[in-house]
């Protein structure tokens, strides 16, 4: 009975395949369908390529003018106040100072702080520091060998201001922190001796002999001043050292292998941090600013600029700043439009439209406290970071303003050697 009632039950016929595809591509029972697995493979299609994207992006050196511009700024700066204060650098910095080595030592021992001046105590080598400095400013600034004269600048800069901390100020607190940025960036890719040098060696920078001979020099120098000591600051520079060697060596022996693409790439991410770490600062600077003076009560109701307009120590034009003190209604203004603007600051730059306009009111602030209560070099030195929010639009025109007045000032120099009278006794040749 059971077998034939078994044998009457019609059987199932199995699913057969749609027309126009292969038996082999209908899953099978608990197999996910084919349009998952192609949803799936285009999903990690998809990551996949997102990741290049980003990390074709991460490796590619960006705001290059940017960082032109802040390197020659800063060089300025640094140059400008030195050489304004060469009158009394014994006095602020070297022997004659009422802050002696040994304080200074001291202070430092508990603050971790580095200077090169403790070193010696003699008097040439603080001139060889502070005259050093100057020099490395200036050919920063020209863009000649910046991976070596952006960290001699910073050891400079360094040394000086922890030398006396006393006499130092928010301009001098701004350098002395954008100067330790300023040697991870590539800040000589245009406007730079670097740059043209560059061209030159077109894709073999490992023929640059002169680099590597002054690399050996430094290296030298290091080893007779800090031997093999590999603490602290001692640490950093003997890492930038090897750095620079593995860089050289990685341009002149593999440069075709992919650890050179490798190097070059981690430096491009490095520039790439280094400015973004740049533009942090400055935004938690004017952040910070800004609602520190929200917390006082001179800038609440709008009377704090008029306090320092009669202060002689703030007034270099005494009748300027008693043009404005004399009327409330700008110094109301001014004192509630600095802090707008510096606590507005971090949010506006996020606007590429109204940051650009922005940036050109902060910077005509800051060169007006510069005229008015005479602080040059705070206000320089917050120019210069403001730089680096500059568009690369306006910078390249910038740039080449500068170089047809450059161009045009050769010209008329040769005409006007070529057109000179000749002396008397010299005989012109026909």
């Amino acid at each position: 009975m059971n077998i034939g009632r078994a044998a009457a039950t019609p059987a199932v016929p199995a699913p057969s395949a749609p027309a126009g595809t292969s038996p082999a591509s209908v899953p099978g029972p608990g197999e996910p369908p084919a349009a998952e697995h192609a949803s799936s493979a285009r999903g990690s299609r998809g990551l996949a390529g997102r990741a290049a994207r980003l990390a074709a992006f991460a490796s590619r050196t960006h705001a290059p003018y940017q960082a032109a511009a802040f390197r020659i700024g800063i060089g300025f700066v640094v140059a400008a106040f030195l050489v304004r204060e060469w009158p009394h650098r014994r006095v602020l910095y070297g022997d004659r100072s009422p802050w002696a080595l040994d304080m200074a030592g001291r202070l430092l021992a508990e603050t971790g702080g580095f200077t090169v001046l403790t070193w010696w105590s003699g008097r040439w080598w603080f001139e060889l520091v502070y005259h050093g400095t100057v020099a490395v400013a200036v050919l920063l600034m020209l863009g000649w060998r910046t991976r070596a004269t952006s960290v001699l600048l910073m050891v400079g800069v360094l040394s000086l201001v922890n030398r006396n901390t006393q006499v130092t100020d928010g301009g001098d607190n701004i350098l002395q922190v954008m100067v330790i940025y300023l040697v991870f960036t590539r800040c000589a890719r245009v406007w730079s001796l670097d740059a043209r040098r560059s061209r030159r060696l077109g894709d073999d920078p490992g023929r640059d002999r002169a680099g590597f001979l002054m690399w050996q020099a430094v290296g030298l120098a290091l080893l007779w001043v800090l031997g093999f000591s590999a603490t602290g600051w001692n640490a950093v520079l003997w890492g930038l050292w090897a750095v620079h060697g593995l860089w050289w060596l990685a341009c002149r022996r593999f440069p075709r292998h992919r650890a050179r693409a490798l190097l070059d790439d981690t430096a491009a991410m490095l520039h790439n941090c280094a400015m973004l770490v740049i533009a942090v600062q400055v935004c938690l600077i004017y952040a910070t600013a800004g609602w520190y003076k929200i917390q006082g009560s001179r800038w609440q109701d709008g009377t704090a600029l008029h306090y320092p307009l009669h202060l002689p120590e703030f007034s270099p034009w005494p009748w300027l700043a008693g043009l404005l003190a004399a009327n409330m209604v700008v110094v109301l203004a001014l004192t509630y439009g600095t802090v707008i603007l510096q606590v507005a600051f971090p949010f506006v730059v996020l606007n590429r439209k109204v940051k650009n306009v922005l940036i050109p009111v902060m910077m005509l602030e800051h060169l007006g406290i510069a005229v008015v209560l005479g602080i040059p070099f705070l206000s320089l030195a917050a120019i210069v970071c403001d730089a680096v929010f500059l568009p690369t639009a306006f910078l390249l025109l910038l740039g080449d303003r500068c170089t047809d007045a450059a161009r045009r000032m050769r010209e008329r120099v040769r005409g006007a050697v070529r057109t000179s009278p000749p002396e008397k006794g010299v005989v012109v040749p026909s």
